[in-house]
């Protein structure tokens, strides 16, 4: 990456896996990093003081103890020590507790050898980093469940915000949990002792959100009888999730974005000033940046928004996750009562190879829907095709229309004005460059021009996206970095 510095490093190495101590330690010396491993925290105590690392990377589970227990004691004593964290135990729990202990990063099993030379970067240009404050949350009632990549990389984000009040835009399409990831951020965070509270603007008529948002003075407006407190006074030393936020009407848009600019609003009718002292989750199932373009959002309140975004993944974009999910939803339906059921390994086959269009609500509704009327305990891939309406597997979704016709209207475009593009062999190409530069430039905008994170969304290789990059031509973001 043009202007990146390379920084050299000693870095010490401790996971009781020989295999990853060494293709871990083969890739950081190529780099040019003094590298030592140990197998245990008995050598990493005899270790670390004779090597004085520059970054610590550390399993969790070692034979003889806990690494996270003592990473939390390494950096109440080294608080200027960076430790980066591998763990094959990917859940949510693990990513925010090795956030808690202070750690400079989390990687979860298997992990990409790009992803740790890019955070071993990262440590040693910021090796202040410090502990951040500890957080008393049962790592079991934690609401989020998944171990593929993608829900990672969600986890990763959730564990560095928890701590802070930063404003949080998620995206997703509908059944993928978005209020169960503004809950957790709530949940684990220091305002998790004060309210949570929800409003879904596509629930609530245009001309009655402002009161909804704001509350009301008895007369402000027909049949406002009595005062009422809207979600900001209710949600007050709290967390205010704001779902569907793209069906907010203008009007109240501009309400909103002083409220975020002032910290202080007023009731519909009132004339005192009330501080709004509550953190601010918004969530959308659209996308802002395609409404913003379209004169339907306001930009300067979507970047106000947009501070920290987390992008919820479709569930067919992580299908190793439909075991797991399954049988938790299957087991939630037994605690309430009704019976209890098991999968037979051919009937998650087909589970996972359905296109879950409502996502993970579709997924426990049909759980629910399966405790409730399959004849036997064990249910086979028959029962789970016929209850999904499928013989097999689902097919992929159509083309989107809209897609589609572009693409037609390329091809009449290019037919009156370069017919010869049509036939010299070179169209493939043409259709392609028009297709992949926007994309790619969607991607890097959407993940703030940090190229790991567009790599990851496209399915591509980082060093894959840098050559692209060069040859279209494209800005990694003028004036600012293309890395965290």
């Amino acid at each position: 990456m043009g202007g990146e510095i390379h920084k050299i490093g000693t870095i010490l190495v401790v996971d009781d896996d020989a295999a990853i101590r060494t293709v871990v330690a083969q890739s950081l010396r190529r780099e040019g990093h003094r590298v030592t491993t140990v197998a245990s925290l008995a050598e990493f105590e005899l270790q670390f003081p004779l090597v004085k690392p520059d970054v610590l990377i550390s399993d969790v589970v070692l034979p003889d103890g806990n690494g996270l227990d003592r990473i939390a004691q390494l950096t109440r004593e080294s608080p200027a020590l960076p430790v980066i964290v591998l763990s094959a135990q990917n859940t949510l729990s693990t990513a925010v507790r090795a956030t808690e202990v202070g750690a400079y990063d989390y990687l979860p099993k298997p992990f990409d050898l790009d992803a740790l030379s890019h955070a071993v970067q990262g440590a040693l240009a910021r090796r202040t980093s410090g502990p951040l404050d500890a957080i008393d949350q049962d790592a079991g009632a934690l609401p989020l469940i998944g171990r593929s990549p993608a829900m990672q990389d969600v986890y990763r984000v959730i564990a560095r915000v928890v701590s802070n009040d930063l404003t949080v835009l998620i995206s997703g399409e509908s059944g993928t949990g978005k209020e169960l990831v503004a809950q957790a951020i709530h949940d684990l965070g220091p305002r998790r002792r004060s309210p949570f509270v929800a409003l879904n603007m596509a629930a609530i008529p245009r001309e009655l959100i402002e009161a909804e948002l704001f509350g009301h003075e008895r007369g402000a407006f027909t049949g406002a009888q009595a005062r009422s407190a809207g979600r900001f006074e209710q949600a007050a030393g709290g967390t205010l999730f704001l779902d569907e936020i793209g069906d907010m009407p203008m009007e109240a848009q501009t309400r909103l974005l002083r409220v975020l600019q002032s910290g202080e609003f007023t009731t519909v009718g009132g004339a005192r000033t009330i501080r709004a002292d509550v953190r601010i989750v918004a969530a959308t199932n659209r996308d802002l940046g395609v409404l913003v373009a379209g004169g339907q959002f306001r930009e300067d309140l979507f970047y106000r928004l947009n501070v920290v975004p987390i992008a919820l993944p479709a569930l067919r974009a992580r299908r190793q996750d439909v075991a797991l999910l399954a049988r938790h939803f299957l087991d939630k339906a037994a605690e309430s009562g009704l019976p209890r059921k098991q999968l037979e390994p051919q009937a998650i086959a087909a589970l996972e190879h359905y296109d879950w269009p409502g996502n993970v609500r579709e997924l426990e509704n049909i759980m629910r829907r399966m405790a409730v009327l399959a004849r036997d305990e064990r249910i086979d891939a028959g029962e789970v095709r016929a209850m999904l309406g499928t013989a097999g597997a689902a097919p992929s979704p159509d083309l989107d229309p809209g897609i589609e016709a572009a693409v037609r209207g390329l091809l009449e475009r290019l037919a009156r004005e370069q017919p010869a593009v049509l036939d010299n062999g070179t169209l493939y190409d043409h259709v392609i460059g028009k297709v992949e530069r926007p994309l790619i430039e969607a991607m890097l905008a959407r993940h703030g021009h940090n190229q790991l994170r567009a790599a990851r969304a496209l399915g591509i290789n980082r060093n894959t996206l840098r050559k692209r990059l060069d040859t279209l031509g494209i800005s990694t973001g003028a004036g600012r970095p293309s890395e965290p």
